[in-house]
């Protein structure tokens, strides 16, 4: 898996070259082979509960969508493959239209807490639950109410890591109330060390 040879094509290098950039990222290309997914990619999508897909129509215009679930819904399945339920919504079907025409998808998996962003390309597989009810339990979430209608699997073919630059942090509501708990339970900590040392002055 090579991100940087797959996604710089010749009229991208052209306005690399042109920009001055080429240089650079010639020796990114060079040096970016990888076998698949490791340890620090496997914990990042653990810990995704959202993910936004591109995929390509035969209007000729590509298509993006946010695809949400609960922490840890989309599963890693081996190096070379991630999948999830593909949950009922508003019945629009064009992400998977577009893929039945067109496997090839872009994923961006966006960490605002971690400031941290990571970018697939992958081809993606619509499976029937019907198909592999193996799969189905395998790829299900647990505790998280939902209606399956089909089953997608994407087969990475390269990804890459973005810089943090120009993403700003944000927190989800469980992650603000965990803060505070934390935030709580250490002033808390800190009154009733002052309790004790206030009644040992009191002795005095």
């Amino acid at each position: 898996m090579n991100y940087s040879a797959l996604a710089f094509t010749d009229d991208i290098k052209a306005i690399q070259e042109r920009m001055g950039s080429r240089g650079a990222y010639e020796r990114v290309e060079k040096n970016s082979d990888v076998e698949g997914l490791t340890a620090v990619e496997n914990r990042f999508i653990a810990e995704m509960d959202s993910f936004y897909m591109a995929s390509f129509g035969n209007n000729g215009f590509p298509y993006v969508q946010h695809r949400g679930g609960p922490k840890g819904f989309i599963k890693v399945i081996d190096k070379q493959t991630i999948g999830i339920v593909d949950f009922s919504g508003n019945r629009q079907y064009i992400s998977i239209g577009n893929i039945v025409k067109n496997p090839n998808v872009s994923l961006i998996l966006l960490s605002y807490p971690l400031r941290a962003r990571l970018k697939l390309y992958a081809q993606a597989e619509v499976v029937e639950i019907s198909e592999n009810p193996f799969l189905f339990d395998l790829l299900k979430p647990q505790d998280y109410k939902f209606k399956p209608e089909r089953l997608i699997l994407f087969h990475i073919k390269a990804y890459d890591w973005n810089c943090p630059q120009h993403i700003t942090p944000k927190y989800s509501l469980a992650e603000i109330k965990e803060m505070i708990e934390a935030k709580d339970q250490y002033i808390l900590k800190l009154e009733q060390e002052v309790a004790v040392l206030q009644a040992r002055l009191n002795t005095l």
